[in-house]
């Protein structure tokens, strides 16, 4: 019997991916729990375990092709009744919704033999003509539109009554870049590069996760009025100290960096000035506070910026912090990075020192209220208790939300940062 396996819904709100690659071959034995396919989703690049064993009976995809959840893509013939598992050659048209345990790839992945439609309860059934005449909408979303150059009356409410909530303008405006971008580029395969017109110009089309990070960082600009501020701190005895560390750790294969020592410091900062780890619900006006510090770690990888969170920093020591970085940031290198391990951070840090730059102005990470973004620390002459001395100066960026964090709040927070980098055993003693 023939076993249609649909694209499952991997979670994370993701609705469509793009086929990589086939690991099989039609006609070839799969086993249950074997990968099948490599999909590129909005998050990551995750490879697709087959709910069954049999053979491959068709490969209904082309690489490069978009396939959405619920979508057919892979055949199997299979042993025993396929009634068993509820999937019929010809679905009625009740069709009854059954989940299947896979092998799971990130998380767990649900194989579902039919895909589940959004739930439209409490949603107004209305016309296309009385939208137009008139419109239900929060004063937020109203000026989010205005903002963002969407049309609110082509945008369908989900809120009571159908009214137009934020959200809803937030998927307009990705819609509509979505179906620009469409329009742009000639669809030749997945990453083909395309010449039109002059042959010194050279179109390619993005990648998906290329796509969603400029769709949450245009989000990120035009929702969150941006204000940075920097500062450079003499560093000259945290350089001295993580030096006198370094060497030893490693032979515990720990890469001591100054980022845990910059990390925990923004920990206690955090602490000291709340609304640094807070997002706003601009739907009920309401500041929310967050009482956990799960720090996001910009990540700079083949295909494009990722930002592993480390999860409850405060809990943790310098060292555990410093093997959990290096521990994340090289599986987001590697592609090996799971959804999971891409959401819920409260506030983000930004090492473009890394790299050789000194200041910039980071984007705030939406929905947090404020990124750190770290420079390349430098030799430069300052002037220290009335002399010229050589110094160690790390440049810091500070962004934030000027809608909930005022100017002096900024320049308090950078302040901390400095007492606390300045002198390693005040860190210590205070974290």
């Amino acid at each position: 019997m023939k076993f249609e396996f649909r694209f499952p819904d991997i979670g994370e709100g993701i609705a469509e991916g793009t086929l990589i690659k086939w690991l099989v071959k039609e006609g070839e034995d799969v086993e249950e729990g074997q990968s099948v396919a490599e999909v590129e989703t909005d998050k990551v690049t995750t490879e697709i375990p087959s709910p069954r064993t049999g053979k491959v009976s068709e490969l209904k995809a082309e690489e490069g092709d978009i396939i959405n959840v619920g979508d057919v893509f892979i055949t199997i013939d299979i042993l025993g009744d396929i009634d068993e598992v509820g999937i019929k050659e010809e679905l009625p048209e009740k069709k009854e919704i059954v989940e299947e345990e896979t092998a799971g790839v990130v998380g767990e992945v649900i194989a579902s033999s039919e895909e589940i439609p959004p739930s439209r309860e409490g949603q107004g059934d209305f016309s296309q003509e009385s939208r137009k005449v008139k419109v239900l909408a929060t004063p937020v979303a109203r000026k989010m539109a205005k903002d963002l150059g969407v049309d609110i009356r082509e945008v369908e409410g989900t809120g009571p009554n159908g009214r137009v909530m934020k959200e809803d303008i937030k998927k307009a405006k990705e819609a509509m870049v979505k179906s620009k971008e469409e329009r742009k580029i000639i669809e030749l395969g997945h990453r083909e590069r395309v010449l039109i017109e002059d042959e010194r110009i050279e179109r390619i089309p993005l990648t998906r996760i290329r796509k969603t990070i400029a769709e949450q960082m245009a989000v990120s600009r035009f929702t969150i009025p941006h204000t940075t501020a920097m500062d450079e701190i003499d560093v000259a005895e945290l350089y001295e100290f993580r030096k006198k560390y370094k060497e030893r750790l490693r032979e515990e294969e720990v890469n001591l960096t100054f980022l845990p020592f910059i990390l925990k410091a923004v920990i206690v900062a955090l602490k000291e000035f709340p609304e640094f780890n807070s997002s706003l619900d601009e739907e009920n006006d309401e500041l929310i506070l967050k009482h956990f510090y799960h720090i996001g770690i910009a990540t700079d990888t083949d295909r494009g910026l990722m930002v592993p969170v480390l999860r409850d920093g405060d809990k943790k020591s310098i060292v555990e912090i410093a093997k959990e970085i290096e521990d994340l940031s090289s599986r987001a290198k590697d592609n090996k990075i799971e959804l999971r391990e891409l959401k819920g951070s409260t506030f983000t840090i930004t090492n473009y020192g890394s790299i050789g730059g000194q200041f910039g102005i980071p984007i705030i990470n939406y929905p947090e209220s404020a990124i750190l973004g770290i420079g390349r620390i430098v030799k430069k002459p300052i002037v220290k208790d009335d002399e010229i001395v050589i110094a160690r100066m790390l440049p810091l960026s500070l962004s934030y939300d000027h809608r909930i964090i005022d100017g002096a709040s900024g320049a308090r927070f950078l302040n901390l940062l400095s007492e606390l980098l300045k002198d390693p055993e005040i860190l210590l003693l205070k974290s």
